[in-house]
C-alpha cells in the first residue's frame, strides 16, 4: 500500500456512498447490491476508507445496532466487510475491523463470515457457535399444505405492532427500525396466522438482483416455515434466495426437494456472548446476513 495505514481515516458512510460500495463489491466479484446496501447505510452505520488513489473506497464494512441497555445497544451486527483487490494482503481488512470493534466495546457482536474471512475475525475474539446454508434455485411449488390451522396473508398495517412483538422475543433484542422499514424494502411481506387469529410468524421476499431474498424468517414451527415460503414463492418468478440455520434440518431437505440447491455455508460468529440472543427455534432465516 503506497500510503501507510495510520496516515488513513475512517469515515461514516451515508446513503449517497452507495454507488461506492457496490462499486467495491463488483471490484470483489460480488454483486453490486444497490438495493441492500441503501437499507443497510439507512438503518446502520457504515465505516468506510476513501481510496488513497482517488478511485472510491479502498475498504467498507456495516454495523447495525440492536436493542438498548441505557448505555448502548443490547448487540452489533457487523457486514459487508470488504476490502478493494488492490489494496487486499495488505493489513486494510485488519486495522478496520480492529477500529470498529475497538469502538463498540463492550457491546456484544455477531457476524456471517465466509471461510475467507473465518480466521482473522477468530483472531479478533470471535467464536463460532453456529452455521447457516445459503440456498438458491426455482422453487417448485408443493402439494396444498402447511401447518395445520396456519393461514397466510400479506401484512397489512394493523400487522405492525405484533410483527413487532414477535421478532422482538424470537430475535431476541428490538430491531424496529430494521423491520419498519420491511413494507418499502420487500416485494412481498406476508404473515402467517393461527386459528384463532394469532400472528405465529412473518416473512419477508426482496429483490436482490436476479434473486428474491427470503428473510427474515420468522415462524412458529417447521410447518408454519414451510407455509410463509410457499406464499412468498407464489408471487415470483425469479430464484429464491435464503440462509437458513443448519439446527432447521427438516426445512433445508424440504428446500432442497422443492428445487434450492446449496451454494455456501457462513459460519454465525459471536465476541462478547455465547450464542445468539432469542429463540432460535423459530428463527430460521435472517434478513440478511450482514444484518442478522
Amino acid at each position: 500500500m503506497s500510503t501507510p495505514l495510520p496516515t488513513l481515516t475512517i469515515r461514516t458512510l451515508t446513503v449517497e456512498d452507495v454507488p461506492r460500495c457496490a462499486d467495491l463489491s463488483e471490484d470483489r466479484g460480488w454483486p453490486r447490491e444497490e438495493h441492500k446496501w441503501g437499507l443497510l447505510l439507512a438503518a446502520g452505520t457504515g465505516y468506510g476508507v476513501d481510496a488513497p488513489d482517488g478511485r472510491g473506497l479502498a475498504a467498507a464494512c456495516v454495523v447495525t445496532r440492536y436493542g438498548s441497555t441505557g448505555t448502548g445497544p443490547e448487540l452489533a451486527a457487523i457486514g459487508m466487510v470488504l476490502v478493494a483487490e488492490r489494496f487486499a494482503r495488505q493489513g486494510l481488512g485488519r486495522w478496520l475491523m480492529t477500529a470498529v470493534c475497538e469502538e463498540l466495546a463492550p457491546v456484544p457482536l455477531t457476524l456471517h463470515a465466509t471461510s475467507y474471512g473465518r480466521p482473522l475475525y477468530e483472531e479478533l475474539g470471535f467464536d463460532t457457535p453456529g452455521r447457516a446454508e445459503m440456498l438458491m434455485g426455482h422453487f417448485r411449488a408443493a402439494d396444498a399444505g402447511g401447518g395445520s390451522g396456519v393461514t397466510v396473508r400479506p401484512a397489512v398495517a394493523g400487522d405492525l405492532p405484533s410483527i413487532l412483538r414477535l421478532d422482538a422475543e424470537v430475535f431476541g433484542a428490538d430491531r424496529t427500525h430494521m423491520i419498519t422499514r420491511l413494507p418499502a424494502f420487500s416485494d412481498r411481506l406476508l404473515v402467517a396466522e393461527d386459528e384463532a387469529g394469532n400472528l405465529i410468524g412473518y416473512a419477508s421476499a426482496w429483490p436482490n438482483m436476479s434473486t428474491h431474498v427470503v428473510g427474515p424468517l420468522i415462524a412458529r414451527d417447521t410447518d408454519t416455515a414451510k407455509a410463509l415460503v410457499s406464499g412468498l414463492a407464489a408471487g415470483t418468478d425469479r430464484p429464491l434466495r435464503t440462509d437458513v440455520d443448519v439446527r432447521h434440518e427438516e426445512l433445508r431437505d424440504w428446500l432442497k426437494a422443492r428445487g434450492l440447491e446449496s451454494i455456501a455455508f457462513n459460519a454465525v460468529m459471536t465476541k462478547g456472548l455465547p450464542d445468539l440472543p432469542g429463540d432460535w427455534t423459530r428463527r430460521f432465516a435472517p434478513l440478511t446476513v450482514a444484518a442478522g
